[in-house]
């Protein structure tokens, strides 16, 4: 937005209907009681549900969104490939502050409404009567108590606020204007405010105080916290407030959530559950209030187990852990095990990308994943037609990690420079380097002697990373380069990764490639940890500089002026010209080396499960993969 343009929510868009964009207004009198509730309810356990949500509540159009009205019960499971993985209860769930609809575009959810002005000041309206999930009220200083207590407290956060809490590294002026309204201001535009709300991973301004201040040194009883540091075996109370304080991880029972569902189960555990949240803000419009499902059951499995799980009928939706190469066999069981599978479009840059770490320890590596020749290199030696036609029965897309046809930003050279399969042309450019010596298994030799052997990284949960790698391997021995993967836990990859003892690593491309001009770039930058080809880079700008390494390579020092040209650009046209430049520096660079993309992404769902939508893009952020189409209002017929 520029000049005094103001951005209102409230009107209703295409696809998914959120909170406070209906005329439909539901009455107290009313609301229907959730079966689940009702002897609660009548013991006096539990207040009606009149005054469980708002004053007023989320109404959900189904009939607006192509479903149904659902009927209230039952347990739907899926399987998770950790215990950590908890946290896909907040993923999927998909309440927050503002959130995309299926047209991706940002609405009020667990807001009422809210306003944007100038790009730089923010006003959120809550809706009256909220209350988190143990029946406390959800408030202001909900707001006041994260902001004041937590984002500016040194103790919990020794680094500050955010880094998507600060433009050119000032923090907003933050305002309490009445009983529902808060309201955050900068000097200059914050682009990233809204999309960061809304993610899949959101950034959470608010937290249940009254829950929270009995851990805080602030307001806490002194003997009692004490106590409880010393039960813990905790130094202060600064690591026991955070350990208990993790909405996004979703590993304590205890913390009140505004999420359809609270887990019930503390880890460590194999079968997690999330119960339906009694004081839930969303309902449909016949007064049913939301979830529709009693019980989301988490259950762990062996990555490599789940397909054939899921293609048994053991579970009633599942998508995580599958793979297109799944699909033959998933649709050979449908009719046996009564269920369908759904194929849902990818958004990714690239199914699969290779990630040369820039800020690797190896000094020797170092200097050669900074030459853009060796990189180039690399890319010119992986037959991606073999690797389509093998994996994907050739209905992949061929080509780098990049924006996909369906953005506006879309160019074919994106896609295609550097990225095509000419194992001579890469051989001349390894020697053109200097790296023309061979032993005697024709590896060529690095300049400090040994040979030219690549470890590359893998989280080691599925399959299809190896059989890529082992693609990648036949062809890179072709010219001289030998392949070893390394499967490891995810945490372990990532701190490898993190710690500069890894090479190299395989991961999905740009998360989000259907992208516009208005939208951050910041993934084609040096602005964080997860960037795996520069995850010290990241660390410097996501801690200010407290840590990490600052970008000492002309294309991370580019690509970084021009994400902060990108934050602080005022006109559409301006970020369009900023967004193909940084595209372009990627194709030439090839600073990650993408494979294939536009990959089908299998969903199994058990026939008595309703409203999952038949179509769909399954991807994280945005998308929360399954939370945009609201998990909320999926339920379960018998009768099916």
């Amino acid at each position: 937005m520029t000049g005094k343009s103001i951005l209102k929510s409230g009107a209703a868009g295409a696809g998914l209907v959120l909170a406070g964009l209906l005329a439909t207004v539901v009455q107290a009198n009313s609301l229907v009681e959730t079966p689940m509730f009702e002897a609660a309810v009548k013991a006096g356990k539990l207040p009606p549900v009149a005054e469980r949500v708002p004053a007023n509540p989320s109404v959900v159009d189904l009939e607006a969104m192509g479903r149904v009205p659902g009927k209230p019960g039952g347990d739907l499971r899926t399987l998770i490939g950790r215990p950590k993985d908890t946290k896909l209860l907040v993923v999927y769930g998909y309440a927050r502050l503002v959130g995309y609809d299926t047209d991706f575009s940002i609405k009020p959810d667990i807001a009422e409404s809210f306003e944007v002005e100038d790009g730089r000041i923010f006003t959120f309206k809550l809706r009256k009567g909220h209350k988190w999930s143990n029946g406390d009220p959800f408030t202001v200083e909900d707001f006041r108590y994260y902001w004041e207590d937590i984002a500016n407290n040194k103790e919990l956060s020794p680094t500050g606020p955010p880094r998507s809490m600060l433009v050119d590294g000032k923090p907003p002026k933050f305002e309490v204007i009445d009983d529902t309204t808060v309201r955050y201001t900068w000097h200059a535009r914050n682009p990233f405010f809204l999309a960061k709300l809304a993610g899949a991973s959101p950034l959470f301004i608010y937290r249940p105080s009254t829950y929270l201040k009995q851990f805080h040194g602030k307001y806490a009883d002194p003997a009692r916290i004490k106590a409880m540091i010393e039960k813990a075996r905790m130094r202060s109370w600064a690591p026991l407030h955070n350990r208990l304080d993790n909405m996004y991880k979703f590993n304590n029972p205890k913390l009140p959530t505004l999420q359809p569902w609270r887990i019930k189960t503390k880890p460590p555990a194999n079968r997690f559950i999330g119960e339906r949240n009694p004081y839930y803000h969303r309902v449909d419009k016949a007064g049913r209030q939301l979830p529709y499902v009693d019980r989301v059951i988490l259950v762990t499995s062996d990555t490599r187990l789940v397909p054939a799980k899921a293609g048994s009928g053991e579970v009633e939706l599942q998508a995580r852990s599958l793979a297109f190469k799944d699909y033959t066999f998933l649709k050979k069981n449908e009719k046996r095990f009564g269920f369908k599978t759904y194929l849902w479009s990818t958004a990714k840059g690239s199914q699969m990308a290779l990630f040369p770490n820039l800020n690797t320890n190896d000094k020797v590596w170092r200097k050669l994943f900074r030459d853009v020749r060796f990189r180039r290199a690399l890319s010119l030696g992986i037959d991606r037609e073999i690797i389509n036609q093998s994996l994907y029965f050739g209905l992949a897309a061929e080509g780098n990690n990049t924006v996909l046809p369906q953005s506006p930003l879309y160019d074919e050279d994106y896609r295609t420079t550097w990225a095509y399969y000419d194992p001579d042309e890469a051989s001349e450019l390894l020697d053109e380097i200097g790296l023309d010596e061979m032993n005697d298994d024709d590896i060529r030799l690095l300049p400090d002697g040994r040979p030219m052997e690549i470890l590359v990284e893998t989280a080691g949960e599925d399959t299809e990373q190896t059989d890529i790698l082992e693609l990648i391997r036949e062809t890179w021995a072709e010219i001289g380069i030998k392949l070893i993967s390394n499967p490891s836990q995810r945490q372990v990859f990532r701190n490898r990764i993190f710690a500069g003892e890894s090479l190299m690593a395989v991961w999905s491309g740009y998360e989000n490639a259907v992208v516009t001009a208005d939208m951050s770039p910041e993934e084609l930058a040096p602005t964080s940890q997860m960037g795996l080809q520069w995850p010290k880079w990241g660390q410097y700008y996501e801690t200010s500089g407290h840590s990490g390494e600052k970008p000492d390579m002309e294309e991370g020092q580019k690509l970084a002026a021009l994400n902060d040209r990108w934050i602080h650009a005022t006109t559409t046209e301006e970020r369009e010209e900023i967004w193909e430049e940084m595209l372009e520096i990627h194709a030439e660079s090839q600073l990650t080396i993408g494979i294939v993309s536009e990959v089908k992404q299998p969903v199994v769902v058990l026939n008595t499960v309703r409203n999952v939508p038949e179509e769909g893009v399954y991807n994280w952020d945005p998308g929360a993969h399954f939370g945009i189409y609201r998990p909320d209002t999926f339920w379960l017929d018998p009768v099916k």
